[in-house]
């Protein structure tokens, strides 16, 4: 009987071999300490089909990755599977368990119900079908996508940089301005970079924020332009990659300000105090404030949003030239200041023409003061001291009451674009091409943790995904993107650029 070496060791095993030989078609050499290696591998579809999946009561989500409400109870999936044989379909109950996350429990997640088997995606649709004229809703779902049990094929690329060789530089990019998304091919070509990937998460929707705004923590050209997300971890780049847990301070005239170029009252990915529903990270939803106040730059690149509340703009001085209602230009050098709610109040009593409000902006690491000239917002921890360790409920991927998100955004295998150091000091960037049935599955969150810590990275962590997940070579695509509509535009990119 043939037995099966694991996905993460098979990956690691190839791609070691072709960073062991650059020169190779499968690891090329773009410039002394930049490599890039690029493997498949798998058992390929034979033992995948494609089937449905019964949704259970849930909301939607504009953002197209957000994961379909697919886990519930065993009494509603018994129920859903004894409805569904009563009306002739070939129903059953599957039961997901916890993976080996570092913070979450064992044992059943929730249950799944799928009803057939089939040899094309035709044939699942037209039962799909026919389940939705009896009252049924269902999805259409490739099983090799299911996790670990279901093997390959994967296509993953690793993007090696050793600091003590490459004499370029890594950057953070969002292009032009914070606001609006452009494509990573795009901004890669446009900063001129050998390697390119998509980088951290960011507001899609406008009900979310400002489109193309960081979720969490963003340093571009050494300026603070949104703040971190509460314990998520990012990618710190300046003389040496590094990863860690950012905390941002920003004042206004002594007073605390609650974000950086956002909508006030409106926090993607939540993780702030006073932050309902919520005030610890959680991925993929949108919390409120009703007393903000929040810090714009010019490198917003668009008026700032209208509203309630108050706006003060300041000078290059921060001197106050102007209090306005909410909405308008920020001036080149200056800031402007909006307060909502109870932070109106105090703007409003101290943002006279002609008082100073100094802006102060300072990132720390932990409790270290840093200065990195770039940030790219990212999360869970994959690796840390060498260890898989997926922090995945501090991270606020496992949602509460809800164990269908965790399921379709950690469990089930999807397009991956992850960071890593290795012990001498080499930032690891890789991507995972995925959605793709016989071209590229994707990994789950473990599934990454074990392939970044098998590559030797000692710490790592996981990028924005899914459909974002792109690389770029000399500015072209190489990656295979899981859109329908091709690469998508993100906030920000991860640039390797030359001298």
């Amino acid at each position: 009987m043939k037995t099966r070496m694991p996905l993460a060791l098979a990956l690691s095993a190839a791609l070691t071999l072709a960073l062991s030989c650059p020169a190779s078609a499968a690891g090329d050499v773009l410039a002394p300490g930049l490599t890039v290696s690029t493997t498949v591998t798998g058992e390929g579809t034979g033992h995948n089909s494609w089937t449905v999946t019964t949704q259970v009561p849930g909301g939607s989500s504009p953002d197209p990755d957000a994961p379909p409400s697919a886990l519930g109870t065993r009494e509603h999936a018994d129920a859903l599977v004894t409805s569904l044989r009563a009306k002739g379909f070939a129903a059953r109950a599957e039961e997901v368990d916890w993976p080996a996350f570092a913070d979450t429990p064992r044992g059943p997640l929730g249950w799944r119900v799928r009803v057939g088997s089939f040899a094309d995606r035709a044939q699942a649709a037209a039962t799909a079908s026919a389940m939705t004229a009896h009252g049924f809703t269902g999805t259409v779902e490739w099983t090799g996508q299911d996790g670990p049990e279901a093997q390959g094929p994967q296509r993953v690329r690793v993007a090696v940089v050793d600091p003590r060789r490459f004499t370029g530089r890594v950057v953070a990019s969002h292009g032009d301005s914070v606001a609006g998304r452009r494509t990573t091919s795009a901004l890669a070509a446009a900063a001129g970079a050998l390697v390119g990937t998509n980088g951290g998460f960011f507001v899609i929707d406008p009900k979310d924020g400002i489109p193309g705004e960081p979720a969490g923590a963003g340093v571009y050209q050494g300026l603070l332009q949104s703040e971190a997300t509460s314990s998520r971890p990012a990618l710190l780049l300046g003389e040496r990659a590094s990863i860690g847990v950012p905390r941002t301070v920003v004042t206004v005239g002594g007073r605390e300000v609650n974000g950086v170029n956002r909508k006030p009252g409106i926090i993607r990915n939540c993780g702030e105090p006073g932050d309902v529903p919520t005030d610890r990270p959680r991925h993929d939803t949108t919390c409120t404030h009703p007393d903000e106040l929040v810090l714009f730059t010019p490198q917003l690149g668009t008026t700032t949003p209208a509203g309630d509340g108050v706006e003060a703009v300041l000078d290059a001085r921060d001197v106050v030239t102007a209090v306005r209602p909410a909405g308008g230009e920020v001036p080149a050098g200056g800031h402007t200041v909006q307060g909502v709610g109870a932070a109106a109040a105090w703007l409003t009593e101290h943002a006279r023409p002609g008082r100073k409000l100094a802006v102060s902006t300072r990132l720390f690491d932990g409790f270290r003061p840093v200065h990195p000239a770039g940030v790219v917002n990212g999360g869970p921890w994959l690796v840390r001291d060498g260890r898989v360790a997926v922090d995945a409920a501090a991270d606020g991927i496992v949602h509460p009451g809800d164990p269908s998100f965790v399921y379709g955004w950690g469990v089930k295998r999807n397009p991956r674009t992850m960071v890593g150091l290795d012990r001498r000091g080499r930032l690891l960037i890789v991507t995972a091409d995925g959605r793709q049935p016989g071209f590229s599955e994707g990994l789950s969150l473990l599934e990454g943790a074990q392939l970044m810590a098998r590559l030797g990275a000692v710490t790592a962590i996981n990028l924005d995904g899914g459909g974002s997940t792109a690389m770029a070579i000399g500015g072209k695509l190489v990656s295979s993107p899981s859109d329908a509509t091709g690469e998508r535009p993100v906030g920000d990119a991860v640039l390797v650029v030359p001298r």
